[in-house]
């Protein structure tokens, strides 16, 4: 079992598929996934993306720079109004911002962000990186090394890795374990190149799991074989 665990969530958990904004159903949904994990005193950080706002890299017409500010943003948004779903439902949490000056949301302090995983509160990150051109997912994999974690959860809408597409191929075989360097010369689309490098390069395993069915979140963390496990060479 994982005792310390970043989640690395589509801005999508808060909206539905393909939506835009924010659905209470899809939120509440969220909260019930969580509530077992902290229940069992696992320590948990998320970052969240901005799918449902914006995606910096859809506004062709900007300089890509500027896009990927405004998705910044979008995170930013994000994190706020999931610390403050959390607080209303009994959890306790903060939300931590990449952006200083932000009225709601506390600076990013090392000291800060573990008194509060060892306290039992939630940290949620906003901001990303704060630098254009990097993913919520490379923003995932620094924020993971940074407080210690023992594994990097990414929910998506499959469960797990597929050898191929299994929108488009019935005899798709889900991958159950794998390395960074298998999943990049495979081209698996699982996370970023910058992402895996990061990861690799200081152990940290991945973990890909269909967060949009019940219970994987749970059953990943305690030592279920839900999704894929992607591990350092």
């Amino acid at each position: 079992m994982y005792s310390r665990v970043l989640l690395k969530l589509s801005g999508e958990v808060l909206s539905g598929e393909g939506e835009r904004g924010f659905a209470s159903e899809r939120t509440r949904f969220l909260i019930e996934e969580l509530r077992p994990v902290v229940e069992k005193g696992i320590q948990l950080a998320i970052v969240i993306g901005a799918g449902n706002i914006i995606r910096g890299r859809e506004l062709s017409e900007m300089r890509s720079s500027r896009a990927d500010e405004l998705g910044i943003l979008g995170t930013i948004m994000n994190s706020l109004y999931l610390k403050e779903s959390l607080c209303m439902n009994g959890f306790e949490a903060i939300a931590i911002s990449s952006i200083a000056g932000i009225p709601s949301l506390l600076e990013h302090r090392y000291d800060t962000i573990e008194d509060a995983l060892n306290t039992g509160k939630i940290v949620v990150f906003g901001g990303g990186t704060y630098l254009p051109f990097f993913t919520t997912d490379t923003a995932a994999a620094v924020r993971a090394v940074e407080i210690g974690a023992d594994v990097l959860i990414k929910g998506t809408k499959v469960d797990g890795v597929y050898d191929k597409d299994p929108k488009t191929n019935e005899d798709a075989r889900r991958i159950e374990r794998t390395t960074f360097s298998e999943a990049i010369k495979s081209r698996f689309e699982i996370m970023d190149v910058e992402a895996f490098s990061i990861c690799q390069r200081y152990g940290l395993p991945v973990r890909v799991i269909d967060f949009f069915s019940k219970g994987n979140l749970f059953d990943a963390i305690i030592g279920g074989k839900t999704g894929t496990v992607v591990l350092p060479d």
